[in-house]
């Protein structure tokens, strides 16, 4: 037990940072397409854009270990069960959810492995990465997964939104009323602001299905981020977008600094 709190408790704190930077990226591009100086980008962009940067390769293998970190700690949550979600419906549906970040999160990392030139089947700069990636593509693009995907990640919008509004995440932080001051609405920003691009994921997923589009057109978060530019007033809303996940990758700093991480017996 004390061997495991001493190397679970930074790799989770690593990998919400890690997750941070990622979503900052993320939020400045869509900030400056918003205003006409660049072009939405999504996560796999963010990691080719910090390998581009002075250190960038040391900056990138420091985001690999920081999201294997994350990695590791949603398995912790979803099969140990450290926060208490329990085994009802509501609970195993949470913890379902976390099982999901946790194999989203290690595609970005395998990703950011072969951009290293680390994983056969990487290009070292451009390529979505090998075998794996071209697996994943295949089951995500049947026809009747993107309905599944659909309803599943309009779940997790939701959640979202449920967990801003409620201010559930202050159940998990340690932090007094003076951080808490700040806390409340960088995060409320930030939850909402992801919730609603997760819900233009889900609905761009709803479109595939009723269309039965192809595998290759599979919805993340560079395509709604385009979707939301192309909506009526969509720079406004394209820039409120990018600011609220600016806020997310605050949120999730925060959550580096003050998540409670508690660590099953």
């Amino acid at each position: 037990m004390s061997a495991a709190r001493t190397w679970i408790k930074p790799l989770a704190r690593m990998g919400y940072g890690a997750r941070g930077l990622v979503y900052l990226i993320i939020g400045i591009f869509a900030l400056l397409a918003a205003i006409g100086s660049g072009e939405e980008k999504g996560s796999k962009d963010a990691l080719r854009t910090l390998l581009g940067q002075p250190f960038g390769e040391a900056i990138v293998w420091l985001m690999v270990a920081g999201l294997a970190g994350y990695v590791i700690w949603r398995l912790v949550q979803a099969f140990l069960d450290p926060d208490g979600h329990g085994t009802d419906p509501k609970g195993l549906a949470i913890r379902a959810g976390l099982l999901v970040s946790a194999f989203t999160y290690s595609t970005i990392a395998l990703f950011a492995l072969s951009l290293l030139g680390v994983l056969a089947g990487g290009d070292g700069g451009g390529g979505s990465g090998g075998s794996l990636a071209n697996a994943v593509a295949t089951v995500v693009g049947q026809h009747y997964v993107s309905l599944g995907l659909a309803i599943a990640v309009f779940g997790v919008a939701c959640a979202h939104a449920w967990k801003a509004v409620r201010r559930k995440y202050a159940d998990h932080f340690d932090a007094g009323p003076d951080a808490m001051a700040i806390i409340d609405p960088v995060s409320i920003t930030g939850l909402l602001a992801r919730g609603f691009v997760l819900a233009v994921i889900a609905f761009l997923f709803l479109l595939r299905f009723l269309n039965a589009e192809g595998a290759e057109d599979r919805p993340g978060l560079e395509e709604a981020l385009n979707y939301v530019q192309s909506l009526p007033a969509g720079a406004f809303l394209l820039a409120a977008t990018g600011i609220g996940l600016i806020a997310f990758a605050a949120y999730s700093a925060i959550e580096a600094r003050w998540r409670r991480i508690r660590v099953p017996v």
